[in-house]
């Protein structure tokens, strides 16, 4: 007998956080995020996402076992910003067990009905400004930071509950010792000379607030015409800030001004899943010990942010960016790393990352459905 009922306690609410860490148990490749980190994110008191969403978060049972989970989510910017009555889901985990699928997307249709929705994309966790969509291509190595990780047949359960394919995203892998730094020093020098008043400069950690502020006006104007953008609030900024500040290095956080005004900026993040998957969703006293020794051994970063506001594109500021990330990659020790996401139809940006000598190894894949 298949059931689904809806998470409305702290039982069914560890159930639900909990499910994964089961599902992966002998998955050498999943890296298990720390359970605190999941609560927060759900936690509406805690995460100023819910300021402007909401969700019902459901699990589904088979003769009382539990056999998957997923969220239907609402987030009231998104269909302002596009004006689309257009919902989430996210969270989606699932046993290999098709009628299990589809009644966990039966509720999720069901509550995106009441609420006025037409359709629904995923998978969201909680947003494009979080980790987002199903592992397409590339099953065999772990995922960088902030990218998710899940078996290959959930594109036939989710495909088999009448879901499409909305839009592929590409990651790419790019070597240290292949990168092109002869090509962007000169590219990089024609751009100096070009264009007057350029700054470009690592992140101020010392005046981290005022910095955050530049980096969100990048931010929300780079993206803001690109698919399934919804700009992050002050407050979500602000709080994304403060979980990474303590993970960010300076040389890593990209900032090019013209005339004193943030014009463009990257950034990238060493790869702590590397560390991450040693304390299995803990942190207790002997995971923050292993966190403290292994993190000084990664070798590998991702870089997740590129973007210039669009009075400043097409004047070859990215040159300037890729050059000073990959000298800081030589500095610190990084033998190569991950480029995402990037939309498959961004053909600009995929045609300068392949120059950059990026090779394209992971896709994704987003889906949407009707109500």
């Amino acid at each position: 007998m298949i059931e689904v009922r809806p998470v409305k306690d702290k039982k069914t609410l560890k159930e639900f956080v909990e499910y994964p860490y089961r599902l992966y148990k002998n998955n050498k490749y999943w890296v298990p995020p720390l359970r605190r980190d999941v609560y927060k994110l759900l936690d509406k008191k805690e995460n100023p996402f819910w300021e402007h969403a909401d969700a019902e978060l459901y699990l589904v049972y088979r003769n009382n076992r539990l056999a998957g989970r997923v969220a239907a989510i609402i987030d009231y910017n998104y269909i302002d910003f596009w004006n689309e009555k257009t919902g989430y889901f996210g969270f989606f985990e699932c046993d290999d067990d098709e009628d299990a699928a589809r009644a966990l997307f039966k509720a999720v249709k069901k509550f995106h009905h009441e609420k006025g929705m037409e359709k629904f994309i995923g998978p969201m966790n909680l947003s494009t400004n979080d980790t987002c969509g199903f592992l397409l291509e590339g099953y065999f190595s772990p995922p960088f930071i902030m990218m998710p990780y899940n078996p290959e047949y959930y594109h036939q359960l989710v495909e088999a509950c009448g879901l499409s394919k909305a839009k592929d995203l590409y990651a790419y892998y790019i070597e240290t010792r292949n990168a092109p730094m002869d090509y962007l020093e000169k590219l990089s020098s024609v751009v100096r000379k070009r264009v007057q008043d350029l700054k470009v400069r690592p992140v101020n950690l010392n005046d981290f607030v005022n910095e955050v502020k530049k980096i969100q006006e990048v931010y929300n104007d780079a993206w803001s015409r690109n698919w399934g953008f919804v700009p992050m609030t002050d407050a979500e900024f602000k709080a994304m800030a403060k979980e990474l500040k303590s993970f960010v290095i300076a040389d890593f956080v990209i900032i090019v001004e013209i005339d004193n005004v943030p014009a463009a900026v990257s950034l990238t993040i060493p790869d702590y899943n590397f560390v991450l998957k040693k304390m299995n969703g803990r942190l207790g006293p002997i995971e923050i010990l292993k966190f403290l020794y292994f993190k000084n051994k990664i070798k590998e970063a991702r870089l997740m942010v590129m973007g210039v506001r669009k009075q400043f594109q097409k004047m070859g500021l990215e040159a300037l960016m890729f050059l000073e990330t990959f000298k800081a990659g030589e500095r610190l020790g990084i033998t190569g790393g991950e480029l995402s996401w990037i939309l498959e139809d961004n053909y600009e940006t995929n045609n300068t990352i392949r120059k950059m000598g990026g090779r394209l190894y992971k896709k994704y894949r987003i889906y949407q459905g009707r109500v």
